[in-house]
């Protein structure tokens, strides 16, 4: 049988067109646009790397480790960087030293010091992923179960990303670490950390909040 252009179309318009996945958490705002301008800036991916000592501030390498590279990475002190170049303080040297600083990130975070400082714990990814695109610094920390074990540390990207991948994998995130990037799941920049995330929204990891003063940027 063959089909008049008319009836072809009319068949085609009566077929659904399955919607693309709606943003989960809000658009993402100009200010949000700036915190993606801002960490893509950073150059985590080629500064803050594992296997160097580094100046914490810059990420730039001072010294090379002389034994296993991959157990020396940066996460904490990336963080600690970039939070002091949005003008927010979040514990850093010489406060504590750069050794396991990550679960002493984490702990100070949840303290009465933090939210005197403009901290606030929120209550789930969702609200991360919001604050995140509104153009808030939003950090995703985790306390290693072992106090002598690194815990980790990354920050959230604002993203379109929708509900479904949001709760599958988590926002996407900067990071360094032993991979360092500029934008990766939470998933896969805490795998090495068993328990900080587990699908759906659960596991250990913390999502805490501070607002950007960009005028002052």
């Amino acid at each position: 049988m063959i089909l008049s252009r008319r009836s072809l179309v009319g068949l085609f318009a009566a077929i659904p067109i399955a919607a693309a996945a709606e943003p989960c958490c809000g658009p993402v705002t100009p200010a949000g646009a700036r915190l993606v301008a801002f960490l893509d800036g950073t150059g985590v991916d080629r500064l803050w790397l594992p296997g160097s000592q580094v100046n914490w501030q810059t990420g730039a390498p001072t010294a090379v480790w002389s034994n296993t590279a991959s157990s020396h990475t940066h996460c904490s002190a990336f963080a600690a960087s970039a939070s002091m170049r949005l003008g927010v303080y979040v514990l850093r040297p010489p406060d504590h030293d750069e050794k396991l600083l990550a679960n002493a990130q984490m702990g100070w975070l949840r303290s009465a010091d933090a939210t005197a400082k403009g901290w606030r714990q929120l209550p789930d990814v969702q609200a991360a992923q919001a604050r995140a695109n509104a153009g808030d610094l939003v950090l995703a920390a985790f306390e290693n179960p072992n106090p002598h074990k690194s815990g980790h540390i990354a920050i959230v990207r604002p993203s379109d990303i929708d509900a479904a991948t949001l709760l599958a994998s988590g926002p996407f995130v900067t990071e360094a670490g032993q991979r360092n990037a500029l934008s990766i799941s939470l998933q896969g920049g805490f795998a090495s950390h068993r328990g900080a995330w587990v699908p759906g929204g659960g596991g250990g990891i913390g999502f805490f909040a501070h607002t950007i003063d960009w005028s002052a940027l």
